[in-house]
C-alpha cells in the first residue's frame, strides 16, 4: 500500500509529523474563526429580535403572494385563449401579455399614490408619485412593510381588474384602445374606488368589508368589462334570429391549465392579503379552497340538469365562481358557509351566462358572469355569513354597509367606464373591420398567425380553402 507522505513540522523544539490533508485545515479554520467572531461581533452591535423575524418573514410571504399572483396573468392568457377562436389567438395573448407591463408602469406612475398615497382624502390619495417616497409613512400601509414588497403585490391585483376586461372584449377590439383602456383603468379608475375600501377611504370608514378584493378588484373589473361589451357589441354571427349561436374556443386543453393556474394564484391573492404570517393565512388557504371545490361541483351539476351534458367551460366558470365569491370573505366566514358561497355561486355563473345572453351581451369568456355577478354576490355574503357581523348572528348592519359599498363601486365604475369606452369610440373607434373579424385578429392587428398552416374558419367562409382535400385532412387540420 502507498505511503502518504508526511511533512515534518517543529513546534517547541520538538519534532512531529503532520498529514498534508490536515496541513490544508489551518488556513479554512482561519477563515471559519474570521467569520464567526465577524458575525458574533454584529449580534452584539444589534442582536436579533422576535420581531425582527417576525418581520422578515412576512415580508417573505408578502413577496412569494405577490409572485403567486402576478403568475395568474398566465392562468387568464391560457383560459382566454382556449375560450376563443383559433383567429384570435395571437391577439389574445399578446393583449394579456402587455397588460401586465402596462399595469405596472400605470399603477407605478399614479394609481399606487391614487389608491394608498398617505395625504389623501375620503375619494382618492395623494403624495409619492412615481414610489417616490422612501418614507414609509408616505403611504397608507402596514409599517413592517418594505414599500417595494406591498406595491409589488397591489400591482399584481391592479392588473388583475385590467385582465378581466380582456376577455369581455375579446374577438372584435383594436388592440390599442384595449391598451388605452387598460392604462386609465389602472391609473385612474381601480385606484380611486380601491382607496374607498382599502387606502382609508370613506367605505372602510363606514365599516365595509372586502378582504382580498370581490369588490375592489372582481367587480370592478367586471362592471368595466359589462360597459365596454354593450357598447362594442356582439361579435359577428353571435346573435341569429334572435337567438344565441355557439362560437366555441378552440383548445379546451389550454383553457383547463388557464383555470388550474389560476386556482394555485389563488392561494397568493387571498391568504396573502393577510400581508403577514399568521394563524389566519392556513384558515384563509382552506376557505378558499372549498368555495373554489363547491364552485365546480354545483355548476357541473346545474349545467347538467340545465343543458343536459356536463360543459366543461361551465366546470371552469364554477371553480372561478367559486374563488371569485369567497374573496371577500375568507377570514371571516366558517368552513361550512365557505362551501355554500361557493356552490351558490357556482349555481349563479350558469344561469348568469345565459342572462347575458338573452340581453345579447357577448362575452366570450363570461367575465361578466365569473367576476361582476359573483363578485356582487361574494360581497354581500360577507354580510351574511360573516361569523361576528353577519345576518347567521342575527345582525343586519353590516348586511346593510355591503350594499351600499357594492351599489357606489358599480355606480362609479360603470358611468367612468362608460364615459372613457364613448370617447375612445369617438376618437380612435374601438372596434375592428367585419373583414378583420372575419379573417382574424391575429392577421389584421397582428400580421402573424398562432397555428401556422392550419385551415382557418376565415378560410372556410371565403371558399379560399381548397375543396380538393382530403377528408380527412380538414379532420385532422380544421381547428378552429
Amino acid at each position: 500500500m502507498k505511503r502518504i507522505p508526511r511533512q515534518s513540522v517543529e513546534i517547541l523544539g520538538s519534532s512531529v509529523r503532520i498529514r498534508p490533508t490536515w496541513l490544508a485545515c489551518i488556513p479554512l479554520a482561519a477563515i471559519i474563526f474570521v467569520v464567526w467572531n465577524t458575525a458574533v461581533q454584529a449580534q452584539d452591535a444589534k442582536p436579533l429580535t422576535p420581531e425582527d423575524v417576525q418581520n422578515a418573514l412576512n415580508t417573505i410571504w408578502v413577496l412569494i403572494a405577490s409572485i403567486l399572483v402576478i403568475f395568474m396573468n398566465a392562468g387568464f392568457a391560457m383560459l382566454e385563449t382556449g375560450f376563443c377562436r383559433q383567429k384570435n389567438a395571437v391577439n389574445v395573448l399578446a393583449k394579456n401579455l402587455i397588460v401586465f407591463a402596462l399595469s405596472t408602469i400605470s399603477f407605478w406612475a399614479i394609481g399606487f399614490s391614487l389608491m394608498f398615497g398617505a395625504a389623501s382624502n375620503e375619494i382618492f390619495g395623494t403624495g409619492g408619485w412615481f414610489l417616490g417616497s422612501s418614507d414609509p409613512a408616505t403611504y397608507a400601509m402596514p409599517s413592517y412593510l418594505p414599500t417595494s414588497v406591498f406595491f409589488l403585490f397591489q400591482v399584481a391585483f391592479a392588473g388583475t381588474a385590467a385582465t378581466i376586461v380582456s376577455g369581455a372584449v375579446a374577438e372584435r377590439i383594436k388592440f390599442v384602445d384595449f391598451l388605452v383602456f387598460s392604462l386609465i383603468i389602472v391609473g385612474i379608475l381601480y385606484p380611486i374606488t380601491g382607496h374607498w375600501i382599502w387606502g382609508g377611504g370613506w367605505l372602510a370608514d363606514l365599516g365595509f368589508k372586502d378582504f382580498a378584493g370581490s369588490t375592489a378588484v372582481h367587480s370592478v373589473g367586471g362592471w368595466a368589462a359589462l360597459t365596454g361589451a354593450v357598447i362594442l357589441g356582439p361579435r359577428m354571427g353571435k346573435y341569429v334570429n334572435g337567438r344565441a349561436s355557439a362560437l366555441p374556443g378552440h383548445n379546451m386543453s389550454i383553457a383547463t391549465l388557464g383555470c388550474l393556474i389560476l386556482w394555485i394564484g389563488w392561494f397568493g391573492f387571498n391568504p396573502g392579503s393577510a400581508l403577514a404570517v399568521n394563524e389566519s393565512v392556513p384558515y384563509i388557504a382552506v376557505t378558499t379552497n372549498l368555495a373554489g371545490a363547491a364552485g365546480a361541483i354545483a355548476a357541473t351539476f346545474t349545467a347538467w340538469a340545465k343543458d343536459g351534458k356536463p360543459d366543461l367551460s361551465m366546470i371552469i366558470n364554477g371553480v372561478l365562481a367559486g374563488l371569485v365569491a369567497i374573496t371577500a370573505g375568507c377570514d371571516g366566514v366558517s368552513y361550512w358557509s365557505a362551501v355554500i358561497i361557493g356552490a351558490i355561486a357556482g349555481v349563479l355563473v350558469v344561469y348568469a351566462v345565459s342572462f347575458f345572453d338573452k340581453l345579447k351581451i357577448d362575452d366570450p369568456v363570461g367575465a361578466t358572469s365569473v367576476h361582476l355577478v359573483c363578485g356582487v354576490f361574494g360581497t354581500l355574503a360577507v354580510g351574511i355569513f360573516n361569523k361576528d357581523a353577519g345576518l347567521i348572528t342575527g345582525q343586519f348592519e353590516l348586511l346593510g354597509k355591503q350594499i351600499i359599498g357594492i351599489v357606489a363601486v358599480g355606480a362609479f365604475t360603470l358611468i367612468t367606464s362608460g364615459i372613457v369606452w364613448y370617447v375612445l369610440k369617438s376618437t380612435l373607434g374601438i372596434r375592428v373591420t367585419p373583414e378583420e373579424e372575419v379573417e382574424g385578429l391575429d392577421v389584421g392587428e397582428h400580421g402573424m398567425e398562432a397555428y401556422s398552416g392550419f385551415v382557418k374558419e376565415a378560410d372556410i367562409l371565403t371558399g379560399s380553402y381548397s375543396s380538393g382535400t382530403s377528408g380527412v385532412d380538414v379532420g385532422a387540420r380544421s381547428n378552429f
